[in-house]
């Protein structure tokens, strides 16, 4: 391999890497200074296994509204807003991802992912998972593991 194409071959990796790092800073601007996001829920996959160990999933209409407050990346803090009751989660910005995690202390955790990915009129999509479950379902509350897919808007 002659000097010159080894060099031109190293210039074409050093600008893949660059371009590279500098696209996912870009992507990552929009959510990365978001200190409230409002998030909407309207479709939503429940799985459950049957009592002879089968797995179901079944896919329903949904309207789960998920409000995050003083969003602090730096020391990883957020306040989940249901209505009047604010809950601490933990607050995690990975390139393009702002992830936000509750674990219980009866043991589920609930994660929201908001991918710096357009979806339209400027909301992002997003992805809201509940890991939990009891061998009898509870009528109104989460009983089995969910996944929920939308959209959030970033308010401030």
């Amino acid at each position: 391999m002659s000097l010159r194409l080894c060099a031109a071959n190293i210039a074409l990796v050093v600008a893949l890497i660059v371009c590279g790092d500098t696209d996912a800073a870009a992507a990552q601007s929009r959510i990365a200074s978001a200190t409230s996001i409002r998030c909407t829920f309207p479709r939503g996959a429940v799985g459950t296994w049957k009592p002879d160990g089968a797995l179901e999933a079944v896919v329903r209409s949904a309207s789960l509204v998920l409000r995050f407050d003083t969003i602090d990346t730096d020391s990883g803090t957020a306040q989940l807003r249901n209505g009047t009751v604010g809950s601490e989660v933990t607050a995690r910005l990975a390139e393009g991802y702002l992830h936000f995690m509750q674990s219980f202390r009866t043991g589920p955790l609930y994660t929201t992912t908001v991918f710096d990915v357009g979806a339209k009129d400027g909301k992002l999509r997003a992805v809201h998972s509940r890991h939990e479950y009891f061998a009898v379902p509870l009528p109104g509350a989460t009983s089995s593991p969910e996944q929920y897919y939308g959209e959030c808007e970033i308010l401030r």
